[in-house]
Formats: structure tokens, C-alpha cells, sequence
């Protein structure tokens, strides 16, 4: 079998799916992206697509993402044009969803199947937009989303089938596309990600005996989409009352989702200002980003681990979290409720309450054994629901259904929703 896998980024979502493929004999795997994140994934063939010089968006903002899109999908269609040119045509083709890449692929390739992987839909209401009343979004932004929408909305239409990795992100999508969707995570290695009891902490600058209170928070910004502020203001009244913990916070101090602040400055600046007397910094540790077996130290060092998040994209490390028996205290929001039973695999609070979220880390350091079969629990979740092998398993069989039946047939595997 012949595949043909599109991502802004090499490998993006699609690495261990493609090595998987590549490894099997008679088949031939080719990744098309803009950019690489990793030098080469064995067996699969990378090709790039450029964007000329100088396409910028102009004409009317609400259709800067849309011009952006046909731009991207542009360059894709003349890259596939010329393999098809050179003979390679192939039996299915798996793309990143949204952002242009696949706008124009089935026009190159109208009888191959197209596989979308679907991530996220912009929706005013109902998600990250218009939940935090410090933010309220104006009407001209959501006359923007709308608009925005519709190089996904164009996906939706010409692919077969899709991909998107839990519920909550599938009923993000119109009602009248969801049954194009399968649901199906990427899942998380396990064998990696496991416990291990009685762990110190050993990064490059940091040492922290075994038994030391250590409260861990991981985000690739710091900011308020993740809810950076309350974890800041919650460390705070902890510290009070803990005079031995320690945090973690691994991450940079980005601002990728929220609205950015003026003159450059960041939320971690204007939340150490606010609380500055009221936090000890010598007992607050900023890694910045950690390779992962590092990362994998803190989790198995963690005797409460934060993770909160507008209603948006799950992170794949709450799960990698669980995984290592870390007890999560998390945000009581839509995303989270999916995968969290509040007090059975770990525990739940209020979004926009931090003194809430104080008394959890509180009980968490304090009573540490109470909460052991929480622990246990949130690692059992991750090994029956987002098990790596079962579900890259589970993704070859979608992806080889597509690549061998006809474009008419129907799909429904045992992790379609």
C-alpha cells in the first residue's frame, strides 16, 4: 500500500502511525510538510512544500485564515501534482484538518480516500471562548470565528472520514459532520510513563530528596488559558501553610492561546509582581522546557499535580501525568470531566477558584495516603482508555480500511463514538 501523510510539521500527530505502516513489507509511506520537527522517522520518505516569498494575507481581516489556508494549499497541490506526474498515486491519504494543507488534495487526487485527523472547531459559546468573564469575547471577534471556520468546514466536506482524539473535541464539530468522525486518541506509552515510588528529583540545578512535599504544574504557557493565575495565587496560600513544599513548574512563559499583554511583558511577570512578599521563590522551581526523561522525574516525584484548562484541546500530558501515578487536581471543566471522576481517579475543583484549589494541594500534601487508591486509579484509566499499542493498533486498522476498500464503504471501529 502506498501512503501519503500531510502535516504543516514533520511527523506532527502522525509519527508513530507512520512508522508503524512504514514497517510493514510492500508498503511505501511519503510525509509532505513545511517544516520538520525530527530529522527522519525510519522508512518513511519526507517531502517538503514551500509557501512563495511574500504571501501574506491582505483583503478583509475576517478572511485572513481562509487566504492563508488556499495559500498553503496551494503549494500542497502543486508538490502532489508533480508526484502524480512522476506516477506515485496513493491509496490513501491522511492530512492535518484546518489550516489548508488538505483544501485541495482530492482535486489532485479525486479517487484516493481522504482521512482527515480534526482537531478543534471555533466555536463563540460553549468552549474556551466567552467562559472567563474577564474576557469576554466582542462581537466583532466572533463574527471572526465564524469566518474562521471555513477551511475546516471545506475538510469536513471533501474528506471521508476523520480522526479526533476524544468526545469532547467531536462534539466541538457540527452536528451534521460528527459521523464522519471517529474517535480515537493517540494514546500514551504506558511502559514509559509508570510510577515510581519513593523518587527524588535530580534536573540540572535542582535536587530534591525522596518524601520532599512537591506540588508539580506543567504547560507550554504560562497563562491564563491553562489557568497559570490560579495555580500562582493557590501556590501562594500554600506555601503559608505548608513552610516545607516545593513546586515545579515545567514550561516557558509563552503566551500562546491567551490575549498577550502589553510592551512584551508576560503573566508570569505581572503574577510574581502581584504576589511578590507572599511567595517564596527560593521553594518555587521554573525548569523551563525538560526532555522527557527528566519530565517523567517530576511527574514520579509529584505529590499533586495541577493541571487546569479553559474548556479547549486536552493536553496529552494529563494523561501522561495519570499514567505516572501522579493524583491530579484539575479544573471542573468539560475536557477534563471526560477522562476525571472527580474523588474515584483523581480530583476536581473550580476553574476560578484558587482558595478552592489551595485546600485540595493542602489535603493532598497533608494526607498523602488517602488519596493512594486515587493514584492508582487515574493510572488504570490511562492503561484501559488511552493504551498506546491498543489504539495504534486500532489506528493502522482505520487508516489500512480506507487504503483497501472502495470510497463508498463505511467504517465503524470498536472506538468510533
Amino acid at each position: 500500500m502506498r501512503y501519503l501523510f500531510i502535516h504543516p510539521v514533520f511527523p506532527g500527530q502522525f509519527h508513530r502511525v507512520m512508522q508503524q505502516l512504514a514497517a510493514q513489507p510492500g508498503n511505501e509511506v511519503v510525509h509532505l510538510s513545511r517544516q520538520s520537527a525530527l530529522e527522519a522517522v525510519p522508512g518513511v520518505r519526507k517531502l517538503r512544500f514551500s509557501v512563495p516569498e511574500g504571501a501574506t494575507p491582505t483583503g478583509h481581516p475576517y478572511v485572513h485564515k481562509l487566504e492563508e489556508a488556499v495559500i498553503q494549499g496551494q503549494a500542497v497541490a502543486h508538490v502532489a501534482a508533480e508526484l502524480k506526474r512522476k506516477g506515485f498515486v496513493p491509496d490513501l491519504i491522511y492530512g492535518y484538518a484546518g489550516w489548508g494543507q488538505i483544501m485541495f488534495i482530492k482535486d489532485i487526487y479525486p479517487n484516493v480516500p481522504l482521512v482527515g485527523y480534526f482537531e478543534w472547531f471555533l466555536n463563540a459559546y460553549g468552549s474556551e471562548y466567552n467562559f472567563d468573564p474577564a474576557y469576554p469575547l466582542a462581537t466583532e471577534h466572533q463574527l471572526y470565528l465564524r469566518a474562521a471556520n471555513t477551511p475546516m468546514l471545506l475538510d469536513l466536506q471533501s474528506c471521508n472520514h476523520g480522526i479526533t482524539p476524544t468526545r469532547w473535541q467531536q462534539h466541538q464539530f457540527p452536528e451534521e459532520f460528527r459521523h464522519k468522525l471517529t474517535v480515537l486518541h493517540d494514546g500514551v506509552d504506558t511502559e514509559l510513563f509508570r510510577p515510581k515510588p519513593d523518587a527524588g528529583l535530580n534536573l540540572p540545578g535542582l535536587s530534591l530528596p525522596p518524601g520532599t512535599p512537591v506540588v508539580t504544574y506543567s504547560t507550554r504557557g504560562m497563562e491564563p488559558f491553562r489557568g497559570f493565575p490560579q495555580f500562582i495565587r493557590a501556590l501562594a496560600e500554600l506555601q503559608a501553610r505548608c513552610p516545607n513544599c516545593h513546586a515545579v513548574i515545567v514550561g516557558t512563559d509563552n503566551v500562546y492561546y491567551s490575549k498577550t499583554l502589553p510592551e512584551g511583558r508576560t503573566y508570569k511577570q505581572e503574577l510574581l509582581e502581584e504576589l511578590a512578599g507572599r511567595l517564596d521563590l527560593s521553594r518555587i522551581h521554573f525548569t523551563g522546557w525538560l526532555d522527557t526523561p527528566y519530565y517523567l522525574q517530576v511527574l514520579q516525584a509529584s505529590c499533586a499535580h495541577v493541571y487546569f484548562t479553559r474548556p479547549y484541546v486536552l493536553s496529552w500530558s494529563l494523561m501522561e501525568a495519570m499514567a505516572a501515578g501522579c493524583l491530579i487536581i484539575g479544573s471542573n471543566t468539560a475536557p477534563l470531566q471526560e477522562v476525571i471522576h472527580d474523588g474515584e481517579n483523581g480530583l476536581l475543583t473550580d476553574f476560578f477558584d484558587h482558595h478552592a484549589l489551595a485546600d485540595r494541594l493542602e489535603e493532598a500534601l497533608r494526607q498523602p495516603e488517602r488519596f493512594r487508591s486515587l493514584r492508582e486509579n487515574a493510572r488504570q484509566t490511562v492503561i484501559q482508555r488511552y493504551h498506546l499499542p491498543k489504539l495504534l493498533a486500532a489506528h493502522v486498522r482505520l487508516l489500512e480500511h480506507w487504503a483497501a476498500e472502495p470510497l463508498h464503504s463505511a467504517f465503524h471501529p470498536e472506538h468510533s463514538s
